[in-house]
């Protein structure tokens, strides 16, 4: 009963927030239409994965990014070895409702210190924040990692522009050597 009634708040609340989202201005390419449902089942796939990840012991799931799209799991972000990676892989394909996964995790280069992680977890909050203050870019939608100043920006977008923008946008946050795209267009 208790799970029922947040599933229900969270319908309410994405149901209102794609109102609110389709009374703003259109744009020449609209992306692919969810429904209501869609994202609701999106966000429980999502949790169900960041779940699993979290439980494993073989995998550092605070280094992962999870975002999902009708089913299609998007994992981002960097690990330690290989071997993570493809646990990361297989674990999410092994989450219900997980209709592909699309793995775009890269290996961290050499061992981090307490104060590269320090200076990247500034570097994020940059980068988050240069995104949000740009109105072209959906930047909910994009997830930010970054490692040794190395940015990887990973999620769906609406169009290539947004992925131009974005990746612009995060080429000129002080401290960031250089930025990746996983970034994938809506379909």
């Amino acid at each position: 009963m208790r799970v029922n009634r947040r599933l229900l708040v969270l319908g309410v609340a994405l149901a209102g927030a794609g109102f609110v989202a389709g009374c703003g201005d259109q744009q020449s390419s609209t992306p692919a239409k969810t429904t209501v449902g869609t994202e609701i089942d999106d966000t429980v796939v999502t949790t169900k994965v960041k779940s699993a990840l979290l439980a494993d012991p073989d995998i550092k799931s605070f280094d992962l990014k999870v975002e999902t799209r009708k089913g299609a799991v998007q994992l981002s972000g960097f690990v330690d070895t290989p071997t993570q990676i493809e646990r990361a892989v297989s674990v999410a394909r092994g989450v219900a409702g997980v209709s592909s996964v699309e793995n775009s995790v890269s290996v961290k280069e050499g061992s981090s210190t307490v104060g590269n992680k320090v200076d990247d977890g500034i570097i994020t909050s940059k980068v988050k924040s240069a995104l949000l203050a740009d109105p072209n870019v959906k930047s909910f939608d994009i997830a930010v990692a970054t490692n040794k100043g190395s940015v990887q920006l990973s999620g769906y977008v609406d169009n290539q522009a947004q992925i131009d923008e974005a990746l612009a946008i995060a080429g000129k946050v002080e401290g960031v050597t250089q930025v990746g795209n996983e970034m994938s267009i809506k379909k």
